[in-house]
């Protein structure tokens, strides 16, 4: 069997085209009709993710991790005695809410999928899953806070679900609590007075409603001026402040673009200078977006999500961290970056779900195998189950920092230090202090 996206072909599988003439005269006579026994085994999965636009980086990697499970269903996905034709629809938002939620609706109305995969940002993975869950689809999402995505829908602390066909796995505001703690506290010293730079938006809001309070709580005083809109060009008023109030830890949770815009009005006005500190999230993540900072970027740290160093692998496609990673680079010639990992476990959660699911045609057993769904990812351990709330399951996060390369192909490393959730990722040294 063939996997396809049915924008190239009609979605039907070839060997229902050939039969003797008796035979197909006899399975009509019967009720029976090849497209309704194609639809019938086959499994049709929405993937869509940033390819282009602001967010593209997390999406440079999909064409090959995509690549990979396309060869890995190639003859087909056998669950419980029965072998499917999977066909992955895979779709682009350009970085845009409202093109994500069209193609969401695209994809569940025209193509009629049976299941919706969707990472990398409130931005995307939101205007998805609300699609998907007024429509009625099992969706499996990661990479968003899980705090952006599940209160950023509307669910509310401390009240039951809103959420029946809708799953996520990711991180939260509780790891980044003790990656930032840990690391601020241990590995260098500072006045602990922390500039925040956290947007106007759906993770901005989280880190400032369920993060900030937490790390004042541990002893720093956070200097936050405030939610600013996506898209700002001039920061001299943040710079400003937090040159005043003297901050030596930078923290900041923008969109990509926003951020090399605010590091380098940082470094023409002085801030960068003053920092020992300087810790980023949902920007500074892959190796492009750095590589453009040029020294601004050296030593920046970030929490890693996923890494080669995880200790774990990938059931769909028997790869291990380590090499996704160099597979990953052979065949395209870049450096690996870090969300291979989660769009990958997402095809990995996607199928122990499947393969739990009874009928994988059924859309309520599917949605309901996902919320007991426990299993091992290349990511690492999936548990909705035991989650925070209902429909989220939480992920690690590791310390890791950005290095100029002292050899090899590439120009930077991106190395993990001494704060790990998972003993088991290997340390690769501490964190340096920041120097410009």
């Amino acid at each position: 069997m063939s996997v396809h996206d049915s924008n190239t072909r009609d979605g039907l599988s070839r060997r229902l085209l050939v039969g003797a003439g008796a035979g197909v005269a006899l399975g009509l006579g019967a009720g029976w009709h090849p497209a309704r026994a194609a639809a019938a085994n086959t499994l049709r999965i929405g993937f869509i993710s940033p390819r282009t636009g602001p967010l593209a980086g997390f999406g440079e990697g999909d064409p090959f991790i995509l690549g990979l499970v396309r060869k890995a269903f190639a003859n087909g996905l056998t669950l419980n005695g029965t072998t499917y034709e999977v066909t992955i629809f895979d779709r682009d938002t350009q970085s845009d809410p409202a093109r994500a939620s069209q193609l969401a609706k695209d994809l569940i109305n025209g193509q009629q999928i049976d299941l919706m995969l969707t990472t990398s940002t409130p931005e995307v993975v939101n205007p998805v899953a609300d699609a998907c869950e007024a429509a009625g689809v099992p969706c499996l999402s990661t990479i968003v806070p899980w705090e952006s995505w599940y209160f950023g829908r509307g669910a509310k602390p401390g009240q039951p679900s809103p959420f029946k066909w809708t799953y996520h796995f990711c991180f939260g505001t509780a790891q980044f609590r003790d990656l930032y703690i840990s690391s601020w506290n241990n590995d260098v010293a500072s006045n602990k007075r922390v500039a925040v730079l956290c947007p106007n938006d759906a993770d901005g809001n989280a880190i400032r409603a369920h993060l900030l309070p937490d790390l004042a709580k541990a002893g720093f005083d956070m200097v936050d001026p405030g939610g600013y809109q996506d898209g700002t060009t001039d920061y001299s008023a943040q710079i400003a402040m937090f040159k005043k109030a003297g901050c030596e830890v930078f923290c900041t949770f923008p969109i990509p673009p926003d951020f090399t815009s605010f590091w380098r009005q940082a470094a023409q006005q002085g801030l960068t200078r003053q920092m020992k500190i300087v810790t980023v999230a949902k920007t500074g993540l892959f190796p492009s977006q750095m590589e453009a900072l040029g020294p601004l970027g050296y030593r920046i740290n970030a929490g890693a999500y996923w890494h080669p160093a995880f200790p774990y692998g990938s059931a769909l496609t028997g790869l291990s961290s380590a090499q996704l990673a160099s597979t990953y680079q052979a065949t395209t010639g870049r450096q690996w970056q870090q969300q291979l990992g989660p769009s990958l476990a997402l095809f990995d959660a996607m199928v122990a779900t499947l393969k739990s699911a009874g009928n994988p045609k059924d859309k309520s057993a599917v949605a309901k195998a996902m919320s007991r769904l426990q299993t091992t990812t290349v990511m690492g351990r999936i548990d909705f189950v035991n989650g925070p709330v209902p429909n989220v399951a939480t992920t690690n996060l590791i310390g890791a920092q950005w290095l100029k390369a002292t050899s090899g192909k590439y120009k930077l490393d991106y190395r993990t230090f001494e704060h790990a959730e998972d003993p088991s990722v290997p340390i690769q040294g501490p964190l340096e202090p920041y120097k410009m």
